[in-house]
């Protein structure tokens, strides 16, 4: 496959896959007779395992280290190594998880008691002095 055809498979530019390989984010990717890169099932796994870790907030440099260890493959360091990288990121996205689904609740609350406060400061019921602390909400 082409590169422009594998940037459209995942919603990247051209210029983004270039540089994925050129950093190392991905391995180099395989040339044809013509020199022009020619993307293989590999090729095409790496891109969107790269995709959707930069999405969930892996550094570059992370993803560098993660693609570097899978070039070695000398030893079962190397993969507890890639392993470790990916356990971590998990980690820190269950975190972020926790995080967003806090927010989404509290976003649910204020749109489902938004037209009660503002009736009640209409009213004169609730004002500055006298509101809820939404950290103290259950």
């Amino acid at each position: 496959m082409n590169i422009k055809r594998a940037a459209e498979m995942f919603d990247l530019t051209v210029d983004t896959l270039r540089y994925y390989e050129r950093v190392g984010v991905i391995p180099p990717v395989s040339r044809n007779k013509s020199g022009y890169r020619d993307y293989g099932t590999s090729d095409l796994n790496w891109i969107y395992l790269a995709k959707n870790l930069r999405n969930a907030g892996l550094s570059i440099e992370s993803l560098i280290e993660f693609a570097t260890l899978a070039q070695l493959r000398e030893s079962q360091n190397v993969e507890d190594s890639q392993k470790q990288i990916l356990s971590d990121q998990l980690e820190e996205l269950e975190e972020k998880l926790i995080e967003m689904n806090q927010v989404r609740d509290l976003l649910i609350y204020k749109i489902n008691t938004y037209d009660e406060h503002i009736a009640k400061f209409k009213s004169g019921e609730m004002d500055s002095n006298n509101i809820e602390k939404l950290w103290e909400r259950k």
